[in-house]
């Protein structure tokens, strides 16, 4: 009689449908740290610096090419919506608006997949007219193309 797979199940074993990757595991680790420091931190502009210096300092961890995919990311955003607050969420860029997570940079070498991510959550003011509408794009470039795109969606986003 074959075992049931569930009783089976090995903690660390990221193949079964219900278990947790490494990678997955490790920004859980990094949300709750992130979670932690900001309790810490206070509010006002000492807290925005000190989460801006995180972020800054988790893209020179990044590996190239998604080092300098994020920095430009990074620049992008800053300039194109100076009102999001850059900080860390599950490790990764993020910025903000009122604490709510607005959009997002996903490095795909440190997720271990196949494209970088450049996403939006609910927060963001993109809802088509049509009841269907993208909220997170494959970035494997920048071209000017994509930035162009990149910039007009983050002005939706925000407006």
């Amino acid at each position: 009689m074959p075992k049931d797979p569930k009783s089976t199940k090995n903690a660390k074993d990221a193949s079964t449908p219900d278990g947790f990757s490494e990678q997955e595991r490790a920004a859980m680790k990094e949300r709750a740290a992130e979670l932690k420091a900001a309790g810490r931190r206070g509010r006002g502009a000492a807290k925005a610096a000190a989460e801006e210096k995180d972020l800054l300092a988790k893209i020179a961890k990044m590996p190239e090419p998604d080092r300098q995919l994020a920095e430009r990311v990074h620049a992008l955003v800053t300039e194109t919506a100076p009102e999001l607050a850059p900080k860390l969420w599950y490790g990764q860029p993020a910025y903000a608006r009122d604490g709510k997570v607005v959009c997002f940079f996903r490095s795909g070498l440190m997720d271990k997949t196949r494209y970088s991510v450049f996403g939006f959550n609910e927060t963001a003011n993109l809802d088509g007219p049509s009841g269907l509408w993208p909220t997170s794009y494959a970035l494997s470039e920048l071209t000017e193309a994509a930035e162009t795109t990149l910039r007009e969606l983050i002005r939706q986003a925000v407006s």
